[in-house]
Order: structure tokens, then C-alpha cells, then sequence
């Protein structure tokens, strides 16, 4: 039957209908990218799955170039070069080219490409087939690096290494002749075993867990374990175990490569023991390399220093300790290294920025091969040492001046003298008025330099003179009457002497030059007005105080104090004020023999004085006289014996001063009591929030650096608004005893205490409710 051409076109476009239609539900339903590119890169046609992998629609795509969306830079020259030969080949071609999706993300795509030409040869359209690889592509990554890993550490495999292979479920399918050897298992013993065999149970359930995370995942694995012998013996390994990944990824077996390290875990053991006795040592035991980074530091260490092991391993030890005094360490590092040993004192900076003297050893440690490794260093800690010197010095150099001062004295009298008995005569035989004007000049100066060689006598011998028994109580009132005549309005004057004060054995006019000069010092530092106060009172002085003041005996005494609240000592020249000529006061307005003087006289009566001062915060002086208690000697111990005892209450006692602090510890354990005690007061807040429960009274220290006392209390009323504080002060009256008032605290305790004050002071402040 003939065909029309009207039925041929037709059947014609009815067949090209339906092969669009099927052409589109394969492209539709199609797991592949597919893509249509005209001749110039431009794309026509991307289908669901394309869309889906590279996160654009295909109206965001049609008619944009690859170049200019798809391709990055980095692959545009390689893709440009692709697509040229593309449009000239009429066969497939594969290509892998990386594409850039929506989100930025870099997609490896694995390519089946042709061109499709017109009948002139030219190519009209490029139709790409890719599958994305980026998840094999980093599969594979990972395999070649598990096989480059294993690669690395073959240099491992020689024959002291100790090879075995599991499957993926550990199971053992290979031991060389080491493994057996060392776990004394044989071949047949091992083969077909779980790992687990020769496991030791030394290890938490997390190390185990890490271990077979990271093996499972396809990365190696390398620690340290320790294994149980057939016998029952352990030993230690150095392990990497080696994944090897099938063609998914996924580990299918591993090879676990081990040297032995037995040897040398038992000499780190060994070290541990020795560490553990070098910790025990009271000295600071440190170990620093030839860098001066720090390998080991002993409790004894910490405890003087202040840092943690933590805090100061692989640390320089001059940024530590050596803040103040670098060319001082450079300088003995460098005798070191010459002569393999160093001794010397040295000042470190502790934690707290407190200076410690130390009397340094450091020995030079050698290698096998004997060269330097690292330097040995025992310190000893003498900061207390030292302070007890100096003033053992001190007392002598001041015994020396004295010495010095009296022979000169001695002197100076015997040239006086004959000028003194010589103007006398010359006033005599020249009685007109001008020579009798120059005369008492020279005779006023001459009696002046005897009055000053007098004040020379009395400091560098003591007092001399008349002994009797006097009340100070009559000796004070006499000088607060003078005082309170001749002060300036503007200095307030406050006396407190009881009428039972005990009797002292002295010489009333040299006393009365003692107060007098302090209370003329008194008014000095309070130039611009303040308040001058004067106390007496009975005192027992006891082995405890004894031990705080070198100066001190144990026995009765009658404690005057005088303080101002004036300008203050500064803490470089406390230590210089009684020595003779010594003076902070203008040209013309001071000897320097006042302070001296006194001290003298006091000494001479078998006395002492002590100073406390704060820079802008005013000036402590006691003066101990020793006295006649009027108890009888029965009754002096009765009172001793009756002081109050603990019963095994916690006290925490805050102090900077060590010895305070030790002394202090002692006198409290041996009477009852338990002790914590506290260097500053941030280690105060930190031991008491531990044993906060437990302590029953805390005594501060008000002058401390970093944390002051009222700082101190504050922060612990935080912790407990009901814990119960001793102040302890030099200064009963100054501002930060203030402070202290002002936030509940009622009892105080004056430096330095007796055993007693402390124990009626614990004693009080337990009784309350």
C-alpha cells in the first residue's frame, strides 16, 4: 500500500514524540549526571540527578558556560583542552574533571563523553554521562596513605621486632618468632586466638576504646602496651598497629608491628621510686636541661617556691626564679660549665613575689658519651636563716658603735673639760663686756658638746645612775602634763596608765628622756596634726614572744606604747633609726642620738623596744621595762597554768612572716589545739574553703602583700558569714583594724603575743555564741 507524504511526516513525528518522551523518563529517573552542551560549553540540558549533585536548577544553568559556573580556575585550562578534542572525536571519550557545585563545594566527576555531529561533520552537541567519585577518590587516598604508613615503618621490621596479624575481628592469623618468644606462647598456642589473650588488664576501659576507634576508622594507631606472658609475667611494648582497607574503605585485617620496652618501663619505675624519695627531702630538688627548660621539680620545690610541677616543667627557669637576678645565674651557670660543680647563695622570686635566699649546689650531669645533658640543682632554703643574722649582726655592729661611741665620749670629755675651766678663769681676768659676750658663747657651745657627749655615755653604757622602785603610772602623767602644754592644738593627746601597774627598778630621769624622746619623734611625723596616744600596762613575756624578739627575755615587764598616726617609717630605714647619728629630720633640727640614746637606756635596764610602722598609716613604739609583779611567786605559776587549753579545735593562722606563722603552729599544738596555717591571703581562702567545716577560729595578720588582712576577712565572710576571726596587728588602732571593726571582727590580738594572750584570745572568742 502506497504512503502519502502526509501520512510519512506524520508517523515521523509521532515516532520522534515518543522517543522524547522515553529519552526524557530515562534522563528523569537516571542515578548519573547528565548534562547537554552546545559547541561553545553552553549548557542545555541538565537532568534531576545533575540538579541534585551540583545544587542548581536547570533554568539557573541554561545557556551559562561551564567555564564561567562549573569548572574552577585551577582545572580551566585542563577542561578547556577536554572539551577542544571532544568536538573533533566521533568516539566516547572518558575524562574526570572536577566541577564546583552551588555551595562552593569541589565534586570529582568521572565522565563518559560524545560529541553528536551534523552531516557535515561539525559537532552540534557534547552530552556528558559522570558519575561523582569524590567519596572513592578519598577512599582511595586513605588506602595509599594506610599503605605509605606501613611503608614508613618498615625500617621497624628487623629482628628484634615483634610482628602479629588479626583479622578484622581480632583473631589472630600471624605471630613471628619474636611474639612467641616474648609472650612465651607457641605458634600453635596463638594462631586462631582472640588478641585478648595476652591481655594484661592493665589499662581503663577508655584506653582500649581509643585504640580500637582509631584502627576501626582505617588510621594507625601507635601507644604504649603492656601484655601478660603465658606465664603470668608482664611486659611492656611500643605498638603501631597498621589497618589494611578493602576496596570500600573498610579495615580487613591488621598488622600490629611491637619492640620491646620492658627494660625500660622498669627504669622509669625505678625513677618514679627515686622521685617519690627526692620528694620527701625539705630541699627543692630540680633537674634543667643545658636550655635551662626545667624536667623535674620535687614537692620540696613547691612547697618553698610556690609553683606546681604542672605549672614549671619545660619552663625557663629564669622566667621563674631568676626575675630579679639573671646575670647573678648567668654568672654562676658559667662557673658550672667550667668546673662541673657550683655552690653559692642565690635570691629566687617565689610564685607570691616573695624573695628567697637559697644556698644553691648545682652539679653538671654527663651522658654515656660524656657530654652535658643537664645540671643537678639542691637548693636549701635560709631566707629565715639570713633574717636571724642580721640581726645577730646587727645587735653586734650596734655593740661595736656603742664601743666606738664611748671611747670617743671618753675622749671628747677630756677636751671639754679643760676648755670649760679655762673660760671660767678667762671670764676673770677680762670682765669688759665684749670678751664677756664671746665668753659665753664659747662656754654655751662647750656646755652643748657635753651634753651631747653625755647622750653619746648613755647609749653607748646604758643608763647609769640611781636605781629606785618607781610607778610608771606617775612617770607618765608628769610627761602627758608637759605634753599637753607644749604640743601643737592641733596633736590630740590620749594616755591610758592604770593605777595597777607593776613596779619598776630605774632611774626616773633617764626614763623620763626615753618617753620624751619618742614622743618628741611622735610629734615630728605628724606635721600636719594627729593623735598621740600613750598605754601602759602588766605584761608576761614567754619563750613563744621570746623566740619572735631576739631582744626579749622571758619574764614580767611594764609594756608603754607610744604611737602616732602620722607619716610613717619607710620599710628601708625601720631597721636604721637606732643607730647613733642616723636621722631622717633637716640639717640642724636632729642629732640622730635621740633614738640611740633611748635604746641605750632601756638596754641598761635590762629592757628592749620595739617599732611597728606603716608608711601614711603612723609609728608603734613599746617600751618593755622589766618589773616587780606584785604576785607571789606560787601565784605567777598558778596564772600560768590556768591559761585556757583547746580541745582539738582547728585554727588557721594567716601570717607572711614564717616564723610567726611556725612559732605560732607550735604553741598551738603543743596547748590543744590543731593548726592550718597560710602564707598571704588568697592561700588562706583556698585552705580555708577546703576545711571549712572543720576550723573553728581563723587569726589574720592585717598587713599582708597581695591580700591585706581586711581583704582577707571579707573574702571569708563570703565563704561563711559566721566564722569567727582573731585580727593580729602591730598597729591596735589603725585604719585597717578599722576595717576589721567594721565587719564584725571584736578581737585583736598585738604583735608579737605571748602564749598566753594567744590562748585567752582563743579562749574568748570560742565562748561566744
Amino acid at each position: 500500500m502506497a504512503i502519502s507524504l502526509e501520512d510519512s511526516t506524520w508517523s515521523e513525528r509521532k515516532g520522534r514524540k515518543l522517543q522524547r518522551h522515553l529519552i526524557s523518563a530515562v534522563l528523569d529517573t537516571a542515578d548519573e549526571l547528565v548534562v547537554v552542551l552546545d559547541p561553545e560549553g553552553r549548557i542545555e540540558m541538565v537532568n534531576p540527578a545533575g540538579e541534585e549533585a551540583l545544587g542548581y536548577c536547570l533554568e539557573e544553568l541554561r545557556g551559562r558556560a561551564i567555564w564561567d559556573t562549573l569548572v574552577p580556575g585551577a582545572e580551566m585550562a585542563r577542561a578547556e583542552q577536554d572539551f577542544s578534542s571532544l568536538r573533533t572525536q566521533d568516539t566516547p571519550g572518558n575524562y574526570r574533571w572536577v566541577w564546583r557545585t552551588k555551595e562552593g563545594a569541589n565534586r570529582l566527576i568521572s565522565w563518559k563523553t560524545t560529541a553528536v555531529f551534523d552531516s557535515s561533520g561539525i559537532a552540534e552537541w557534547i552530552i556528558g554521562v559522570g558519575v561523582d567519585i569524590t567519596d572513592q577518590k578519598q577512599t582511595e587516598v586513605d588506602l595509599q596513605k594506610s599503605i605509605k604508613e606501613l611503608a614508613d615503618i618498615k625500617f621497624a621490621l628487623d629482628e628484634s621486632s615483634i610482628v602479629a596479624i588479626t583479622d578484622q575481628s581480632g583473631i589472630i592469623k600471624y605471630v613471628n618468632d619474636k611474639f612467641c618468644e616474648i609472650s612465651k606462647y607457641s605458634r600453635e598456642e596463638l594462631l586462631g586466638q582472640d588478641h585478648r589473650i595476652i591481655n594484661s588488664a592493665h589499662h581503663p576501659k577508655e584506653f582500649i576504646r581509643e585504640l580500637w576507634t582509631t584502627i576501626s576508622n582505617g588510621k594507625v594507631w601507635k601507644g604504649e602496651i603492656k601484655n601478660r606472658a603465658k606465664d603470668g609475667s608482664f611486659y611492656w611494648v611500643d605498638t603501631t598497629i597498621v589497618p589494611f582497607l578493602n576496596e570500600r574503605g573498610k579495615p580487613y585485617q591488621y598488622v600490629a608491628i611491637r619492640n620491646d620496652i620492658t627494660e625500660r618501663k622498669r627504669a622509669e619505675e625505678l625513677l618514679r621510686e627515686q622521685a617519690a624519695l627526692l620528694n620527701i627531702a625539705q630541699d627543692a630538688i630540680l633537674v634543667r636541661d643545658l636550655e635551662d627548660r626545667v624536667l623535674f621539680w620535687n614537692k620540696g620545690a613547691e612547697r618553698i617556691y610556690g609553683w606546681s610541677a604542672e605549672e614549671v616543667l619545660g619552663r625557663n627557669i629564669c622566667d621563674i626564679l631568676y626575675k630579679t637576678s639573671a646575670a647573678r645565674y648567668q654568672e654562676a651557670k658559667h662557673a658550672l660549665m667550667e668546673h662541673e660543680e657550683w655552690q653559692g647563695e642565690v635570691e629566687h622570686t617565689a610564685k607570691s613575689g616573695e624573695l628567697i635566699v637559697a644556698q644553691a649546689r648545682w652539679t653538671l650531669l654527663r651522658n654515656d658519651e660524656g657530654q652535658p645533658k643537664s645540671m643537678l640543682v639542691i637548693n636549701t632554703d635560709i631566707t629565715e636563716r639570713r633574717k636571724i643574722e642580721s640581726q645577730f649582726l646587727r645587735a653586734q655592729r650596734m655593740e661595736s658603735i656603742g664601743t666606738l661611741a664611748g671611747g670617743i665620749a671618753h675622749d671628747f670629755n677630756n677636751l671639754l673639760s679643760p676648755i670649760l675651766m679655762a673660760i671660767r678663769i678667762l671670764q676673770e681676768r677680762f670682765p669688759d663686756e665684749d670678751s664677756q659676750r664671746l665668753f659665753g658663747l664659747l662656754q654655751a657651745s662647750a656646755e652643748r658638746g657635753a651634753g651631747l657627749v653625755k647622750q653619746v655615755l648613755s647609749f653607748a653604757k646604758g643608763a647609769e645612775g640611781q636605781r629606785i622602785m618607781l610607778q610608771p603610772r606617775h612617770l607618765i602623767k608628769e610627761i602627758v602634763k608637759i605634753l599637753k602644754d607644749t604640743l601643737p592644738k592641733q596633736i590630740d593627746v590620749d594616755y591610758d596608765a592604770p593605777s595597777d601597774l607593776w613596779l619598776v627598778a630605774g632611774d626616773a630621769t633617764q626614763l623620763h628622756q626615753v618617753l620624751m624622746n619618742l614622743c618628741v619623734n611622735a610629734r615630728d611625723a605628724m606635721t600636719q596634726g594627729g593623735r598621740l596616744t600613750i598605754r601602759a600596762e602588766n605584761t608576761r613575756i614567754d619563750t613563744n614572744y621570746a623566740r619572735m624578739n631576739l631582744d626579749a627575755k622571758p619574764g614580767a615587764y611594764v609594756m608603754v606604747t607610744i604611737q602616732d598616726n602620722g607619716a610613717g617609717i619607710p620599710p628601708g630605714v625601720i631597721d636604721k633609726i637606732f643607730e647613733p647619728f642616723f636621722t631622717t629630720k633637716e640639717h640642724g633640727k636632729g642629732t640622730g642620738l635621740g633614738l640611740s640614746t633611748a635604746l641605750g637606756i632601756i638596754k641598761g635596764h635590762g629592757g628592749f623596744i620595739t617599732c611597728y610602722s606603716e608608711i601614711a598609716r603612723g609609728t608603734q613604739f613599746r617600751v618593755y621595762i622589766p618589773a616587780f609583779e606584785s604576785v607571789q611567786p606560787g601565784q605567777a605559776e598558778e596564772t600560768q597554768l590556768s591559761c585556757p587549753l583547746g580541745r582539738g579545735e582547728l585554727v588557721l593562722v594567716v601570717d607572711d612572716e614564717a616564723a610567726i606563722r611556725e612559732i605560732t603552729k607550735t604553741t598551738l599544738e603543743s596547748c590543744g589545739y590543731r593548726a592550718l596555717t597560710a602564707a598571704d591571703g588568697t592561700e588562706a581562702i583556698a585552705i580555708y574553703a577546703q576545711h571549712k567545716d572543720d576550723v573553728a577560729v581563723v587569726l589574720t595578720d592585717m598587713m599582708m602583700p597581695y591580700m591585706d588582712g581586711p581583704a582577707t576577712i571579707r573574702a571569708l565572710q563570703k565563704l561563711n558569714p559566721q566564722v569567727k576571726i582573731i585580727a593580729s596587728s602591730g598597729l591596735t588602732e589603725n585604719t585597717r583594724v578599722a576595717e576589721a571593726t567594721n565587719a564584725g571582727v571584736r578581737t585583736f590580738l598585738p604583735k608579737p603575743y605571748t602564749a598566753e594572750m594567744l590562748l585567752r584570745a582563743l579562749a574568748e572568742i570560742l565562748s561566744q555564741h
